[in-house]
C-alpha cells in the first residue's frame, strides 16, 4: 500500500499544476550550488557502462536558494558549464566538475513581454529549451501556455512567441516536453501525451522558426517510443539523428528512463514513423529518478551526454545531474 501511495503522489507531481512547495517568485542573483558525487550503481560503485554509454560522473545537486531545482531542460556550454531551466520559468547557471567556471553562477526568471506580466507565475510551465549557437538565440516550449517563445542572446528579452493549433490539440498536462532545433534550422517537437490514432506520439517538424508567424505549418510524424515510456526531452546529434529521453513510472520500479535514438528520413513524408532504438536504460539498481533534461556537449572530440532530474521542489526527490560519453 505504501508503494501505491508513493506512485500516486509522484504521478500527481508530474502534472503541471502549481504546487504550494514551488517558489512563487524568484529574484535575480548569485546562485550557490552544492554537488555531491554519486555512483551510477550503488551496489557496484566501480560500474561505468550502461548500454552504449560510459558513465563519467554524476552529482546530487542542492542549494539554499528556494528557486533552485525542478529542472526540466538544460544546455551545456563547455566542460561542466550548465544552463538549466525549471518548469516555473527560472534560469539557473552554474558549474560542476573539474575546471573553472567560465561565467558567474546566477539564478533569474525568464523575461516576459509587457502583455504577459499579469499572467500567474505558475502558468510559465517551461518544459523544453533549445539554442542556436550561431545567433545565440534561445527557444522555450511552454506546456500550460502551449506556446513557443524565442529569446534574444543572453535571454535579454522575448523576441517572438507563437501558439500553434497542432500543439493546442495536445493535452496541457502532457504537451511540449521534447523540443529541439536541428543544425540545418528545422525544429522538431514530440507531444508527451499528444497521441496519434495508432497510439504513437504526435511529432511536429517545422521547416523554420516556430516562434515566427510566417513559418509554414509543420508536418506530422509519429514517434514510436519504447513500450510504456513517454518522451521528456530531445537533442539533435546532426540534421537526421536525434536522442530522446523517455520516462516511465511503475509500481514495481518507480521511475525508470531510457535514452533512445531516432533517425529522420532524408525527405520526411507526413505520418512517417520514427522508431526509437534504445541505447541505454536507467533503472534500479542504477541511478533512476524523474529524468526530464537532456543535453549534449563536446569534450576532446567526444560526444558527451548530460541527463538531469526534476525534483518537483519536493524533499523526497533529488536533483541529479549525470554525465555520460556516447560510444
Amino acid at each position: 500500500m505504501r508503494r501505491i501511495l508513493i506512485v500516486l503522489a509522484l504521478a500527481i507531481l508530474l502534472l503541471p499544476a502549481p504546487p504550494s512547495t514551488k517558489p512563487a517568485a524568484v529574484r535575480p542573483g548569485t546562485l550557490l550550488v552544492t554537488a555531491r558525487a554519486v555512483p551510477l550503481d550503488s551496489s557496484d560503485p566501480d560500474r561505468r557502462r550502461v548500454g552504449t554509454l560510459t558513465y563519467l560522473g554524476g552529482w546530487q545537486l542542492g542549494s539554499d536558494n528556494p528557486g533552485f531545482g525542478s529542472i526540466s531542460s538544460l544546455l551545456v556550454d563547455g566542460p561542466g558549464q550548465i544552463l538549466a531551466l525549471s518548469d516555473a520559468g527560472v534560469l539557473m547557471g552554474f558549474h560542476v566538475g573539474p575546471g573553472r567556471a567560465s561565467r558567474r553562477p546566477f539564478i533569474a526568471p525568464l523575461p516576459v513581454r509587457a502583455q504577459d506580466r499579469d499572467r500567474p507565475w505558475w502558468s510559465w510551465d517551461s518544459e523544453s529549451m533549445t539554442h542556436d549557437p550561431a545567433s545565440d538565440r534561445y527557444w522555450v516550449g511552454f506546456e500550460l501556455l502551449q506556446a513557443i517563445c524565442r529569446y534574444s542572446p543572453g535571454f535579454a528579452r522575448v523576441e517572438a512567441c507563437r501558439t500553434w493549433p497542432e500543439i493546442v490539440a495536445w493535452p496541457k498536462t502532457g504537451s511540449i516536453e521534447s523540443f529541439t532545433r536541428l543544425p540545418d534550422g528545422r525544429f522538431i517537437a514530440i507531444g508527451e501525451m499528444g497521441m496519434t490514432a495508432d497510439g504513437h506520439h504526435d511529432t511536429l517538424l517545422w521547416s523554420g522558426d516556430p516562434a515566427e508567424h510566417d513559418t509554414a505549418d509543420p508536418i506530422h510524424l509519429h514517434y514510436v517510443a519504447p513500450q510504456g515510456y513517454r518522451p521528456t526531452d530531445m537533442v539533435a546529434l546532426d540534421d537526421r539523428h536525434l536522442l530522446v529521453l523517455n520516462r516511465r513510472l511503475t509500481l514495481q520500479e518507480l521511475f525508470t528512463a531510457t535514452i533512445a535514438m531516432i533517425e529522420l528520413p532524408a525527405h520526411p513524408a507526413p505520418n512517417t514513423e520514427l522508431r526509437a532504438r534504445t541505447l541505454a536504460r536507467l533503472a534500479p539498481p542504477l541511478l533512476a529518478d524523474n529524468f526530464e533534461g537532456l543535453a549534449l556537449s563536446r569534450e576532446q572530440g567526444r560526444t558527451i551526454l548530460w541527463v538531469a532530474s526534476d525534483d518537483n521542489h519536493e524533499f523526497f526527490q533529488r536533483t541529479l545531474l549525470l554525465k555520460f560519453r556516447l560510444d
